[in-house]
């Protein structure tokens, strides 16, 4: 895994923090030994891990400067992309954001057990957050599988004006972006583009939709979740 991480790392032109080799093996240990009983992802074994997890998380890294910034994942399930960055950007401040109880526990576990810190783990609905973290990060991702309007929804009423938003998609999301671009406005922001990239080692292509935060998100967003699913912006 060390040696994959290395190359993919060093093509991505990302450079690797002291311990982040061994904190990146200790997060797979724990992802390996809790999924055996949790489900928390489909993708197993250290080379698909280290690619498919950590390498494509890792991408992220290379379309924001993260350094000393604050960072939300929203729905980030067993901790993909924020655990991964968080280790790759130690003096990057994260919040993971999560409904269920067990993905939450779990990242909690891990940083804990990676002995990270200035990263918290929070079990939460993203539409039924406190006032107090709204609009109070510079920077939110997701790796969610919900549409992108959908998503925007969620994610920008966190992002401070002038922040980002990435959004990890699949490679054909052109199409997906356009569409949310009345949602984007909106909530106060403008699509800026689509980044798509190469997962090291891979032929498995991906792309993170880049949403800029113009002005406040108005304080009627995010709506009930059932609200956005029935009359999506």
């Amino acid at each position: 895994m060390e040696e994959i991480l290395t190359a993919g790392l060093a093509e991505l032109n990302i450079p690797v923090p002291e311990g982040a080799l061994e904190r990146l093996r200790g997060y797979y240990e724990l992802l390996s030994e809790r999924n055996a009983v949790m489900d928390l992802t489909a993708i197993t074994g250290e080379e698909n891990t280290a690619r498919l997890h950590f390498l494509d998380c890792a991408a992220l890294l290379r379309m924001a400067e993260l350094g000393g910034k604050r960072l939300i994942d929203v729905g980030s399930g067993a901790g993909f992309p924020g655990l991964p960055l968080k280790i790759l950007s130690p003096d990057t401040r994260v919040t993971l954001l999560d409904s269920l109880r067990k993905r939450a526990d779990f990242t909690a576990e891990c940083i804990e057990r990676l002995g990270l810190e200035g990263i918290e783990s929070l079990c939460l609905r993203a539409e039924e957050a406190p006032k107090e973290l709204r609009e109070s990060y510079d920077i939110a991702v997701s790796r969610a599988v919900a549409r992108l309007n959908l998503l925007c929804e969620l994610c920008l009423p966190f992002v401070r004006v002038g922040g980002l938003f990435l959004a990890m998609k699949g490679p054909d999301c052109e199409e997906e972006a356009s569409a949310a671009a009345n949602a984007a406005g909106q909530l106060g922001a403008r699509i800026r583009g689509v980044e798509k990239y190469t997962v090291p080692g891979t032929e498995v292509s991906h792309a993170a939709v880049v949403i800029e935060k113009l002005a406040p998100t108005p304080e009627q967003f995010p709506r009930r979740w059932a609200r956005m699913q029935k009359k999506p912006l």
